[in-house]
């Protein structure tokens, strides 16, 4: 089967993507959104330095609601408030297309029957699946940490931890606004505001995800955020950070459950990695205690010929949204999760 492909955005994830589209025997380009007016009637080859396709980017979204296609990759950069894109996402699957989105939307339930319903009817009006792919959330709590729980004889608690060493990034709207790099801490609350709001939105669908597949039950969710700041002005690749703003962000949460904890959810990033705190620790790290004593620790290595641009992140989140794609069109409407294979089971007692 040749699929109908629509991509939407090309960012450095997007672009990936498209270059994994116009590379697969199996995808056909049919439409290119895009946000830059220098990227407009630009052919998607010439975008991600691919041969020529014919199709052009555009910044008509009518022009691309009203394409017919199979699958809509969606792309664009994650934005403060996180439902920002729910319209979007609702119209292109009333006028269905199947949609893999990698800006949040992992496990919509996780915010209760509204908003599952909202994308739910969405995908019964056009008979259309939506799915929310990345590596975390979507891979690392979702599907590898679950399978390691399911190995034990008991379960005492989950721990799971990200740092990232992100002085490489190139957009300064991405470091110096949605991450928060660079912020005054006097001037911007980074422990209760908008931010530490939106990323609790997102990342509490990982823990959602993994507490109702675990059998926990009247959970609460409790932040446990921490930053640190730059000791000296710090260049890098998007910036300057100033001496004494924000060089490093802990977003931390932990799922209790009657007062134990059972789950915590670390993302860390950092743009110092000489920081003594975060210096030679694993990219993600993954703790179980219990019977058996457990732990697994993952690293992305870049790729060492300096003509590719393309850092391993980009390529591990283009590989899940092509292999999502056949299970996605397959799917039936609705929202698309993953399959938690005999996972653990929490014995709580009866209330």
């Amino acid at each position: 089967m040749t699929y109908r492909v629509i991509q939407w955005a090309t960012g450095s994830i997007g672009k990936t993507c498209l270059r994994a589209v116009l590379d697969s025997p199996d995808c056909e380009l049919v439409g290119l959104r895009v946000y830059s007016d220098l990227k407009v009637g630009e052919d998607a080859g010439a975008i991600a330095r691919r041969r020529q396709t014919g199709v052009v980017g555009t910044m008509d979204v009518e022009e691309i609601y009203a394409l017919d296609a199979d699958i809509v990759i969606h792309t664009p950069r994650l934005q403060v408030p996180y439902e920002m894109f729910d319209d979007e996402l609702c119209r292109l699957l009333r006028s269905g297309k199947n949609v893999i989105t990698t800006a949040g939307n992992h496990y919509p339930r996780a915010h209760g029957e509204r908003r599952t319903a909202l994308f739910e009817q969405a995908c019964a009006d056009g008979r259309s699946s939506l799915f929310g792919v990345g590596v975390s959330p979507g891979v690392i709590g979702e599907r590898i940490a679950m399978t390691l729980a399911s190995t034990s004889l008991e379960l005492e608690a989950i721990d799971i931890t990200e740092v990232f060493e992100a002085s490489g990034m190139v957009s300064p709207d991405f470091v110096f606004t949605v991450m928060g790099m660079g912020t005054d801490p006097a001037e911007v609350d980074l422990l209760a505001g908008p931010l530490p709001g939106l990323y609790r939105t997102l990342y509490s669908e990982t823990l959602a995800y993994m507490a109702d597949h675990l059998g926990l039950t009247g959970y609460v969710i409790e932040d446990d955020h921490h930053f640190e700041l730059a000791p000296a002005d710090t260049t890098i690749r998007a910036g300057l950070i100033r001496a004494g703003t924000v060089a490093a962000t802990e977003w931390r949460w932990h799922l209790r459950v009657d007062g134990v904890t059972r789950l915590t959810l670390a993302i860390i990033w950092t743009m110092d990695p000489t920081i003594p705190r975060y210096a030679g620790r694993p990219h993600w790290q993954i703790r179980m205690s219990g019977k058996p004593e457990l732990s697994m620790s993952i690293d992305l290595h870049d790729p060492v010929d300096s003509d590719v641009r393309t850092t391993a992140s980009q390529y591990i989140a283009a590989g899940i949204v092509m292999q999502s794609i056949p299970v996605v069109v397959a799917a039936p409407p609705g929202v698309v999760e993953p399959v938690a294979f005999a996972p653990y089971r929490f014995r709580q007692r009866a209330d």
